[in-house]
């Protein structure tokens, strides 16, 4: 949307740009067009995105929301000048969460917040979180670029999202169904993802420059590999949820296994997880062993390779596998539900 009346040079002397936002709202038009599906009913620039909720299949639909950020893995794009990618984090976080609920997204919303507003990196980031969302499914419908000169520095940003989803509430995955024998299935990571990167900052001190340092390890660059976006599991577990019987799911963020493995379990319940079955990618071996990372903090703090946890009933263990690689993930059962008081136990 576009406003040619719009002018404030008074607006303009204290650093705010309105005329920079019309013509990054032209720019990010072509990208916003990509994520449009049945029920997208406004186009942008109202003051609310408007979606016509389909309630065909649904006896009783549950909305499902998430809402997320990037963090501080923007301080490797700012160094890098690369923002074409962290939107794509930015729409895993919020829809990775969804979707463990056994919900679809539907929508979804950014929030960018800037120092000053450079209409073609603006466009950038939109491309990121429109790719995202095509992976997702959903439809950016919305969304707002606030200019904030003296609050961030010029050449920095934030970005936050917001999304909305559905389920059937007799289709909602059930935590308190999970038993012991239950297997736990695995979906690869692409890498660090978006968490951690306080801690993978300080380990590489990556404001000191390094990141264009080739890696034969990691066949590329150090800042190639941490940049890379964050796997939308999305499509992978919903064809799942209509083969068998998904009893639970865990999106492997902040916190690692320890932290959120045990949301998916019942009190009493162990997640016995073989380590030999995790196939933990040679970037997670370079930082534990750069920053003396000791193996308990690592998987309190990484993904460590593993980017979704599924619980399933081991006699469907083996059908959930197939079905997952024929949507294109290398799954594979990396452990069983167990009796103990340990939630989480790494064997």
């Amino acid at each position: 949307m576009s406003n040619n009346n719009s002018h404030s040079d008074s607006y303009a002397a204290a650093g705010v740009d309105i005329t920079a936002g019309y013509r990054a709202v032209e720019l990010m038009k072509a990208h916003i067009a990509r994520t449009n599906i049945p029920g997208v009913v406004s186009g942008i620039g109202g003051f609310g995105g408007l979606f016509e909720l389909d309630m065909t299949g649904l006896t009783r639909p549950v909305l499902v929301s998430g809402t997320d950020g990037v963090g501080t893995k923007l301080k490797l794009a700012f160094l890098m000048d690369k923002h074409d990618t962290v939107g794509i984090d930015c729409v895993a976080m919020c829809v990775n969460d969804i979707v463990c609920c056994g919900a679809k997204p539907l929508t979804f919303l950014d929030y960018i917040a800037c120092g000053k507003n450079v209409p073609e990196r603006i466009a950038k980031i939109v491309s990121g979180v429109a790719e995202g969302c095509v992976q997702a499914g959903c439809a950016l419908i919305g969304g707002e670029t606030a200019e904030m000169p003296g609050f961030y520095p010029e050449n920095e940003y934030d970005l936050a999202g917001f999304s909305v989803g559905v389920v059937d509430k007799s289709k909602i995955f059930e935590p308190d169904s999970v038993r012991a024998g239950d297997a736990l299935i695995g979906l690869p990571s692409s890498g660090v993802h978006s968490n951690g990167f306080s801690l993978v900052r300080k380990v590489f001190d990556v404001e000191r420059g390094g990141l264009d340092a080739w890696c034969d390890d990691l066949g590329r660059t150090l800042g190639e590999a941490l940049l890379e976006p964050t796997r939308i599991y999305v499509k992978p577990v919903l064809a799942l949820a209509e083969a068998v019987k998904v009893k639970a799911a865990s999106h492997i963020t902040g916190g690692g296994f320890y932290e959120n493995i045990p949301r998916s379990l019942p009190e009493g319940l162990t997640a016995r997880i073989e380590r030999a079955r995790l196939e933990t990618p040679p970037l997670f071996e370079r930082i534990a062993k750069t920053g003396s990372i000791p193996e308990r903090d690592m998987y309190n703090t990484f993904n460590m390779g593993i980017g979704m946890c599924l619980t399933v009933a081991a006699d469907q263990a083996d059908e959930a596998v197939r079905v997952l690689r024929g949507c294109g993930e290398n799954a594979r059962i990396i452990g069983e539900v167990v009796e103990g008081g340990e939630r989480v136990a790494l064997v």
